[in-house]
C-alpha cells in the first residue's frame, strides 16, 4: 500500500498538541475527513467498575486489526478486503416488520442500524422496540461522552419512561395491582438488539422500581386525558435525568451499584429518539444527534428535511435560551472556545452533573464516595460557575406527518454528520435503494451448459457490482463518512488506514458512529389519506 496515507496519520498525530487535566483528555489536532479541523475534544477512559470485561469488549475492535502502538516500525495499514467487510459489517442489526400474514401494515416497512467504535470501548449506544401496550414503534440513538455509562443507561431505560408516558390510565393501573400482587407484569416494549447490544444486568432492579415510582407520580396526577406524545417524550427525558441525578444521592444496595450510578451522572449522553405511529413521526433530541428525512419528489428528485437542530454553540436559539436563563454579567463566559463553560460541545444532554449540580452537591457526593478516582471521575468546577444548571436534557420535538414521498429517517449521532451533509447522506441512502431494487440480470443459459460457462456468467454478474453491495444501508454510509475521498469516492487506502488506526490515535481522526435507517411503507401511507 501507498505510504502518503499512513505517513500524513503519522505526522500529524506526533505534531499534535496533547493536554492531560483532571482525568480528562483534551486534543486540539483532529484531521476531519479530507482537511486538519481543529477543536477542543472532551473524552474520558473506560467508566465501568472493574471485572466488567463484557462491556469493555463490546463493539471494541478485533486485536488482529487494531493497533495499539504509534511507533512507526510496529504500524501497518494492511487489512484485506474481508477484513475491512468483517469490521464494518460487526455490528449490523436489520429487522423488517411483517404481520402474522407476512405482510407490513405498519407504515415502518423496516430499519437498519450499524455502529462502528472510534473510542474503546465505544460510548455510542442505539434502541430499537415495538410498542406493545400502545401503538407505535422508537429508535434511539444515544451519544456519550467522558464514558459510556450515562449513554449506556439511558438507551436501556428512556424508551421504557417515553411508553409508560403514553399509556392509559386504566394500563397504569393493573401494571401496578400486578406488581403489588407480586405477579407478571405484562411487557410494555419488544426489544429489537445485536446480540452485542450489552446491558447493566445487575442494576435493572433498581431501575425498574424507579420506573415504576415515574408511574405511580403519573396515577397521582388523577388525569384521565394523559400526555400528548410531545408533552409525554419531553416529560420521559426530563424525568429520567432527573432519576439519574437522584440515584446518585441516595443510599445503594451495593459498592457496584453506587460505582455505576457515580458513572453515570458525571459522564453524558446527547439522545435522539424518533416514535413513528402510523403516519406520526414525532423526533425528540437532546444534543447534537441528528434526524434527517428523505423525500422523493415527483418529478423523481431527492430533497432533505431535517427533522432536528443541533444544539451546540452554533445554534443561535441555544445561545439566546441560555442568556435568558442567565444573568447579562454571564454572557460572555457561556460559552467558551465554541463549547459551555469551555468544556462541553452540546448545550443539552444528560448527566454531566458537573454543569448541573451546586458546587456544594458535588463536593458533598464525591467527597462521601471510595476512590472515585479509581472510577476516573474527578471534581473539575469551571471556571465562572456561577449560577447552575447550565445544562439541561429537556428536549427539542419535531411532529411530521408523514407523506407517501417521504422514503425513509436517518437517526445518527455526530460521528456521522461530522463526515457526511445531510445532502450527501440522502443521496447516498437514495442510491443505494435504486441499486437494490434494479433486477439483477437474469442468467440466460446457452445448451450444452458446463461448470465453465456458469462460473463465466456468475463473473459477469458480479463485475456489475451487485455481488459486493453493502446490503445494510448503515454499514454502506459509515463506509463512505471514513474513507471517502475529495470526490465522494470510497477510497480503499484512506478506508483501510482510517479502520487500523491504533487505540490512542483513532479518536483523533474520527469519532464513534451509530447510523438507524428506518423505511417507510409507502403503500401504508398511501391507504391511510385514501381512508381518511
Amino acid at each position: 500500500m501507498s505510504r502518503t496515507v499512513s505517513s500524513w496519520i503519522l505526522s500529524s498525530a506526533r505534531s499534535s498538541i496533547v493536554l492531560q487535566g483532571k482525568g480528562r483528555w483534551y486534543s486540539i489536532c483532529i484531521p476531519n475527513r479530507n482537511k486538519i479541523k481543529w477543536k477542543l475534544v472532551f473524552s474520558g477512559t473506560c467508566p465501568y467498575p472493574a471485572g466488567s470485561s463484557r462491556l469493555d469488549s463490546a463493539f471494541s475492535l478485533p486485536k488482529a486489526f487494531r493497533h495499539t502502538s504509534t511507533e512507526e516500525e510496529h504500524f501497518s495499514f494492511q487489512l484485506s478486503p474481508a477484513q475491512i467487510n468483517g469490521i464494518l459489517r460487526a455490528g449490523e442489526l436489520s429487522h423488517k416488520t411483517l404481520d402474522l400474514n407476512g405482510k407490513s401494515a405498519n407504515s415502518v416497512l423496516r430499519f437498519e442500524s450499524n455502529q462502528l467504535a472510534s473510542n474503546s470501548p465505544i460510548e455510542d449506544r442505539r434502541s430499537a422496540a415495538t410498542c406493545l401496550q400502545t401503538a407505535g414503534m422508537m429508535f434511539g440513538v444515544f451519544d456519550g461522552h467522558a464514558g459510556a455509562a450515562c449513554a449506556q443507561a439511558v438507551s436501556e431505560r428512556l424508551l421504557h419512561y417515553i411508553a409508560v408516558s403514553l399509556m392509559s390510565r386504566q394500563s397504569l393501573e393493573e401494571i401496578e395491582l400486578a406488581v403489588e400482587a407480586m405477579k407478571p407484569v405484562r411487557p410494555i416494549l419488544q426489544w429489537h438488539r445485536h446480540p452485542n447490544d450489552v446491558e447493566y444486568q445487575e442494576i435493572t432492579s433498581q431501575y425498574f422500581e424507579n420506573l415504576r415510582v415515574y408511574w405511580q407520580h403519573l396515577l397521582d396526577l388523577d388525569t384521565e386525558l394523559g400526555f400528548s406524545l410531545e408533552e409525554a417524550m419531553i416529560c420521559a427525558f426530563k424525568r429520567l435525568d432527573s432519576d439519574i441525578s437522584l440515584e446518585v444521592q441516595a443510599p445503594q444496595e451495593s459498592e457496584l451499584m453506587r460505582n455505576i450510578a457515580l458513572q453515570v451522572a458525571f459522564s453524558g449522553a446527547t439522545a435522539c429518539v424518533a416514535h413513528i405511529d402510523g403516519v406520526h413521526l414525532h423526533v425528540a433530541n437532546t444534543g447534537d444527534c441528528r434526524a434527517v428525512l428523505g423525500v422523493r419528489e415527483e418529478d423523481g428528485t431527492w430533497s432533505t428535511l431535517p427533522l432536528t437542530r443541533d444544539h451546540n454553540a452554533y445554534d443561535e436559539f441555544e445561545i439566546r435560551r441560555l442568556k435568558r436563563e442567565h444573568p447579562r454579567s454571564e454572557e460572555q463566559t457561556l460559552f467558551v472556545n465554541d463549547r459551555l463553560l469551555g468544556i462541553l460541545m452540546p448545550s443539552r444532554a444528560f448527566g454531566d452533573v458537573q454543569l448541573k449540580w451546586s458546587k456544594e452537591l458535588q463536593h458533598s457526593i464525591l467527597e462521601n464516595s471510595c476512590d472515585v478516582e479509581a472510577l476516573n471521575i474527578y471534581q473539575y468546577v469551571p471556571p465562572n460557575y456561577h449560577t447552575p444548571p447550565y445544562l439541561t436534557a429537556e428536549p427539542e420535538v419535531t411532529y411530521h406527518k408523514l407523506r407517501s414521498k417521504d422514503k425513509f429517517l436517518v437517526i445518527a449521532s455526530d460521528g456521522l454528520w461530522e463526515m457526511l451533509s445531510n445532502e450527501k447522506v440522502v443521496k447516498l441512502v437514495a442510491g443505494h435503494l435504486t441499486e437494490l431494487n434494479v433486477q439483477k440480470p437474469p442468467l440466460t443459459f446457452k445448451k450444452p451448459i458446463n461448470l465453465g460457462y456458469m462460473h463465466n456468467l456468475l463473473l459477469q454478474r458480479k463485475s456489475k457490482g451487485l455481488a459486493s453491495l453493502d446490503q445494510n444501508i448503515a454499514t454502506h454510509l459509515i463506509r463512505h463518512a471514513i474513507g471517502s475521498n475529495e470526490y465522494g469516492e470510497v477510497d480503499p487506502e484512506k478506508l483501510a488506514a482510517m479502520l487500523a488506526l491504533p487505540e490512542d490515535l483513532a479518536r483523533m481522526y474520527r469519532d464513534d458512529i451509530t447510523v438507524t435507517v428506518v423505511y417507510f411503507n409507502s403503500e401504508t401511507i398511501e391507504d391511510y389519506y385514501r381512508n381518511h
